[in-house]
C-alpha cells in the first residue's frame, strides 16, 4: 500500500474515533468495542468493499452487514465520514426519536439489516450470498462479527450451510479484541485454536492486525482464500483502541461520560496528556 493511501485510512479511521468518543457523552454508548472495529469498517468501506456512498442502494454493490450491532457508533460515525449521514444526527444517539437510536436501522441508508440480537446476521448473510449465487451475480457479502458472539450457536449452523453450499463470495470478519461484555473470551467460553475451529466448518481463515492497514490489505487481498469456502478474516485488535487509558480494558464496555470527560478523551486521542477518567463515571451492564 502506498504511504498516502496508508495516510488517508488512518486520518479516516482518527476522524470516526472522535465520532464515536462523542457519542459516548450523555448516555454513553459501546464504546471500547466501538473503537475496535474502527479501523475494520474504515478498511472495508475504503477499500475492500465494492460500494458507492452516493448509491448505497446500487444492485452491483457489495452487501455489508454489522452483526455486532452494538458498535453501531463506528458505523454511523464512517458514514458521517463518507458523506452519508449529518453529523447532527450523532447527537441523537439516544433518541427514541431518531431511526440511529442504538443499533443498525435498515431507515439509514447504507443499513442492509437491523441487527442487535447476537449471532443471527451471519445466518442472514449467507441467505443473501446465497440468493446472489442462486442469480448468478458477483456481490460479495462481508458479515461483521464480534468474537463473544461466536458463543451463538446459531453462527456455527450458518457456517455448516454456507460450507455445504460452497459459498466463496460470502466473508466473515471477526474483530478478535478478546472480549466478552465485561469478560475476557479465554476466561468465559475459550475460542481457542479459533482458525482451526473456522477450518472445521469447512471455511478458510486468516489472521490478521486489525489496526494495520498493509496487513488488512494482505489477508484480504487473499479472498476468496480457497475456491468453494467461505473466507474468515480474524483480525486481532485492541478494545478502546486509540485511547490509552481504554485499551485493553473490561470496565471500558458501555461508558459514559459528562461533557468534561468526553473533552478529555479527545484531547487524548489527538495525542495529548492523559487525563485519568474517574471508574465512576463508567456504567458497565
Amino acid at each position: 500500500m502506498k504511504q498516502a493511501e496508508r495516510t488517508a485510512l488512518e486520518s479516516f479511521a482518527h476522524r470516526v474515533r472522535r465520532h464515536v468518543i462523542g457519542m459516548s457523552g450523555g448516555g454513553g454508548c459501546f464504546l471500547g468495542a466501538s473503537l475496535s472495529c474502527t479501523d475494520l469498517i474504515t478498511y472495508l468501506y475504503r477499500r475492500f468493499l465494492r460500494f458507492d456512498p452516493a448509491r448505497p442502494t446500487d444492485p452491483a454493490r457489495d452487501i455489508m452487514l454489522l452483526s455486532k450491532g452494538h458498535d453501531v457508533p463506528a458505523l454511523y460515525g464512517a458514514f458521517v465520514e463518507l458523506g452519508m449521514l449529518d453529523v447532527a444526527r450523532l447527537g441523537n444517539h439516544l433518541s427514541p426519536f431518531d431511526h440511529i437510536y442504538w443499533h443498525p436501522n435498515r431507515a439509514i441508508p447504507g443499513i442492509e439489516f437491523h441487527s442487535g440480537s447476537l449471532g443471527h446476521c451471519l445466518s442472514v448473510a449467507m441467505g443473501i450470498a446465497y440468493d446472489v449465487r442462486l442469480r448468478g451475480d458477483d456481490n460479495r457479502v462481508v458479515v461483521l462479527l464480534g468474537d463473544g458472539e461466536l458463543n451463538e450457536g446459531s453462527v456455527w449452523e450458518a457456517l455448516l450451510v454456507a460450507s455445504a453450499y460452497k459459498l466463496d463470495n460470502l466473508v466473515v470478519v471477526v474483530d478478535r479484541n478478546g472480549f466478552q461484555a465485561n469478560v475476557m473470551t479465554e476466561d468465559l467460553i475459550p475460542l481457542e485454536p479459533l482458525d482451526a475451529k473456522f477450518e472445521a466448518f469447512g471455511c478458510a481463515a486468516t489472521t490478521v492486525d486489525g489496526h494495520d492497514f498493509d496487513d488488512l490489505d494482505r489477508g484480504f487481498g487473499r479472498i476468496p482464500i480457497t475456491a468453494g469456502r467461505p473466507s474468515v478474516v480474524i483480525a486481532k485488535t485492541i478494545r478502546g483502541k486509540g485511547v490509552a487509558q481504554l485499551e485493553g480494558r473490561a470496565d471500558r464496555w458501555f461508558c459514559r461520560f459528562s461533557d468534561v470527560e468526553v473533552s478529555a478523551l479527545l484531547d487524548e486521542l489527538e495525542g495529548g496528556a492523559e487525563t485519568q477518567i474517574e471508574a465512576e463515571a463508567l456504567v458497565v451492564r
